[in-house]
C-alpha cells in the first residue's frame, strides 16, 4: 500500500500552527513549514515557492495556519497585512486548484463589527472595523475565489500554551502589578488553539473517508461566550488556586469600558460566533471554554 499523501503545513511555530502539528501527525505525514522556509508576504515570491512544493511532496491537503496577527500594528502596516492575510490564501487557492489540493485557512471574528445583539452565523454580512478584518475577510473572498476546495474556520480569542496570547499577558501583568483595567464591554469565546487543531484533524480525518464532503465556512469556537475582564478573573482565579506568585491585589482587576482604554485599531463590542453549523454538520459537541483555559492554564503552570 503507498503512503499517504502529505499535509502541507504552513506557519508552523505559531501558537495554531503548533497544535496542528501535533494533531495531523498521526494521521498524516506532515511536512511542517515556518515563514523563513515560505513566506506568505511576498505574493510573487510564494507562488514559485508553492509550485516547488507541489512538485515536490504532492500534497492532498494544504494547511494554512500563518498569518499576520498584530491588530494594532495593522494600521501602520496595511500592504503587509493585506499581503499575508488577503493575497496569500488566494495564491495558496489557485495552487491547489491546479493540484486538486484541499485549502484549510483560519479567519476571524473581526470581519464582523460587532453590532448584532446575537452570535453571528455564516450568513451574516461581514462589515470589518480595521485593517485587520479588512484582510482576513479579502483572504476568505480570494480562497473563494481561486476555484479551490477549501474549509475555512472563523474563531475568535485565541490562546494557548505556546506563543502569545492575553491569557499569559494577564499571568505576567498579575504577577508584577497590585492592580490591573481590563475591558469588560466586549464579548467572545476565548478559544484554545489545541480545540481548533483536534476539530480540524477530526474533520480532515472525515475528508479523507468522504464522497460527498461539505466543504465551505464554518465559525469554529468554544462554547459560551465572556469579556476580556472576565475571562482576565478566570485565569487569575485558576493562577491563585495553582500557587502561582501573583503581585495583583485581591481587589486588584478592574472593569473598565472599551472606551477607556482606547486602541489603535477598533475592536468589534461584540465577537460572539454561532457554531450550530460546523456542529450539526460534522456531528461536534464544543466545549465550554471555561474548560479551555483550565487546560491551558495547567499547562502554562505546570512545574
Amino acid at each position: 500500500m503507498s503512503a499517504p499523501a502529505p499535509v502541507l503545513l504552513l506557519g508552523c511555530n505559531g501558537q495554531l500552527g503548533f497544535e496542528l502539528r501535533r494533531a495531523l501527525a498521526p494521521l498524516w505525514p506532515v511536512v511542517a513549514l515556518d515563514h523563513h522556509a515560505c513566506d506568505l508576504a511576498d505574493p510573487v515570491a510564494l507562488r514559485c515557492r508553492m509550485d516547488a512544493l507541489l512538485a515536490e511532496h504532492r500534497p492532498a491537503i494544504i494547511v494554512n495556519a500563518a498569518a499576520y496577527t498584530a491588530v494594532d500594528r495593522a494600521e501602520t502596516e496595511p500592504e503587509r497585512a493585506h499581503a499575508i492575510n488577503a493575497l496569500a490564501p488566494g495564491v495558496l487557492g489557485e495552487a491547489a486548484a491546479r493540484s486538486g489540493a484541499l485549502v484549510v485557512h483560519y479567519s476571524t471574528d473581526y470581519v464582523f463589527d460587532g453590532q448584532l445583539a446575537r452570535a453571528y452565523k455564516e450568513s451574516d454580512a461581514p462589515n470589518p472595523l480595521n485593517v485587520y478584518g479588512n484582510s482576513k475577510l479579502a483572504g476568505e473572498r480570494a480562497l473563494r475565489a481561486s476555484g479551490a476546495k477549501h474549509l475555512i474556520f472563523r474563531t475568535s480569542w485565541v490562546f494557548g500554551a505556546h506563543g502569545d496570547n492575553f491569557a499569559k499577558t494577564m499571568l505576567w501583568l498579575a504577577a508584577e502589578r497590585e492592580s490591573l483595567n481590563v475591558v469588560s464591554d466586549q464579548y467572545g469565546a476565548p478559544t484554545p488553539a489545541a480545540l481548533l487543531a483536534d476539530v480540524s484533524a477530526q474533520i480532515l480525518a472525515r475528508y479523507r473517508r468522504a464522497e460527498n464532503f461539505p466543504f465551505g465556512l464554518y465559525h469554529l469556537t468554544a462554547t459560551g461566550e465572556t469579556n476580556w475582564h472576565d475571562y482576565a478573573a478566570c485565569v487569575i482565579a485558576i493562577a491563585r488556586r495553582a500557587g502561582y506568585p501573583l503581585r495583583l491585589a485581591a481587589d486588584g482587576l478592574k472593569a473598565i469600558p472599551a472606551s477607556d482604554y482606547p486602541r489603535t485599531a477598533a475592536r468589534p463590542a461584540n465577537s460572539r460566533l454561532d457554531c450550530g453549523l460546523i456542529q450539526r454538520t460534522f456531528g461536534l459537541q464544543l466545549p465550554p471554554w471555561e474548560e479551555g483555559v483550565e487546560r491551558v492554564l495547567r499547562q502554562i503552570l505546570a512545574p
